[in-house]
């Protein structure tokens, strides 16, 4: 008897978690969708380092005079980053700058709770997005607001892969140097960084935020900024089947799901050479298991595949051609095409996309290249692995 009924306890856990997330989903896509923000005009930088990124990151904090919007996945606890970066964001709200910090309820949940309550004290207003809430609890529990948005004054904003931890300047010893891709924005585009903080700000439940004095297009590099929620998969699809030559995808976590698979192979079919860029080592359980089955396609149709081994690899690029380049938060895997808030940025200037191009060159001298026979001498045990990792993909 107690064999049937936890059979049956089995069955309904399952039944409600399905009908949970597809629920929860549903909801999800409706709320939001996608974000094209007009084609602006204005300055693009990119950092690839943790020590110079900050290093001007907090210079730039420090300087503002009237409010700073700043919105991170992840805030760790520790005193090299973590803790100096909201030591002087309380700084500045005592100062009287308008001050608003944005986290990710669950990505954020070793952000030290002592100094929060201090800063909130000092003036500086928090919210958290994707605090996990009934009626669809798992899918709450799933969903994550991946965004991580810095505006200054309104007048300059960041966007990009690093969060706040000292991991992100190699100080995680499993991890080593931390190899990232984060851009720096004046002009035009800053006011659409500031319009989706605004968004992600009351959607997580925040007071009204009083406009700044907009930044001014100006003459510089043509950008779109795009925001996504679960529908970036079809934003990826367009680039692809625009490609004519080359196509070089980064991501530290690869599992772009069938429809993507297939349009990669379809791409390679008629001759674009695609380059394919990952981590050697893994941040997460199973994530480059879950690789590996869709390696084995690409592989015998000709794609190009190098797994970075000078440290953690977490640059976020989708390069087409001479002209296009796709910089941002999203990873190429299941979780940033359907589950997450992701931000990235469309730059159309091929002086900027050739210095990412040299630079994402650069990254695989420090790379090996998987080739197809190596991939088919894979033990029996790892081949296990990635089935087994396969069935978890969509939650990596």
């Amino acid at each position: 008897m107690g064999f049937f009924v936890g059979i049956l306890l089995t069955l309904l856990v399952i039944v409600w978690l399905r009908l949970d997330f597809t629920g929860g989903f549903s909801r999800h896509i409706r709320k939001a969708g996608l974000q094209a923000y007009p084609i602006r005009q204005g300055g693009v930088q990119f950092f690839t380092e943790g020590q110079k990124f900050y290093f001007h990151y907090f210079q730039n904090i420090r300087q503002a005079k009237s409010s700073i919007f700043a919105s991170f996945y992840i805030i760790k606890n520790d005193e090299e980053v973590s803790r100096a970066f909201l030591t002087l964001l309380g700084e500045k709200a005592k100062e009287g700058v308008a001050v608003y910090l944005l986290m990710d309820r669950l990505g954020s949940l070793k952000a030290p709770g002592k100094l929060l309550k201090e800063i909130r004290a000092n003036g500086v207003k928090t919210a958290y997005s994707h605090t996990p809430r009934l009626p669809f609890l798992f899918f709450t529990l799933q969903a994550r607001n991946h965004r991580k948005i810095t505006v200054v004054d309104g007048q300059t904003g960041y966007l990009g892969g690093y969060n706040i931890g000292k991991e992100y300047i190699g100080k995680n010893p499993k991890l080593g140097k931390w190899r990232d891709y984060h851009l720096f924005f004046t002009g035009g585009g800053t006011r659409d960084l500031a319009a989706q903080f605004r968004r992600d700000w009351r959607n997580a439940g925040g007071e009204f935020i009083p406009e700044d004095k907009p930044a001014v297009s100006c003459s510089g590099i043509s950008h779109r900024l795009v925001s996504t929620y679960g529908k970036l998969e079809d934003q990826y699809v367009s680039i692809i089947r625009q490609t004519q030559k080359e196509l070089y995808i980064c991501s530290p976590y690869f599992i772009p799901g069938t429809k993507l698979q297939t349009e990669l192979l379809d791409v390679l079919a008629r001759g674009v050479k695609v380059t394919i860029v990952v981590p050697m080592k893994s941040d997460h359980p199973f994530v480059k298991e879950a690789a590996f089955l869709y390696y084995g396609p690409l592989l015998k149709a000709g794609a190009e595949i190098h797994r970075f081994y000078s440290g953690f690899y977490h640059a976020k690029i989708v390069l087409s051609d001479d002209g296009f380049c796709d910089i941002g938060t999203a990873n190429f895997d299941k979780r940033s095409l359907y589950l997450n808030d992701e931000m990235n940025v469309y730059i159309f200037d091929e002086d900027f996309t050739s210095r990412v191009k040299e630079t994402i060159k650069k990254d695989i001298r420090n790379a090996e290249q998987l080739l197809y026979d190596d991939y088919l001498k894979r033990p029996l045990r790892q081949k296990a692995k990635e089935r087994a990792a396969n069935l978890l993909s969509l939650f990596l």
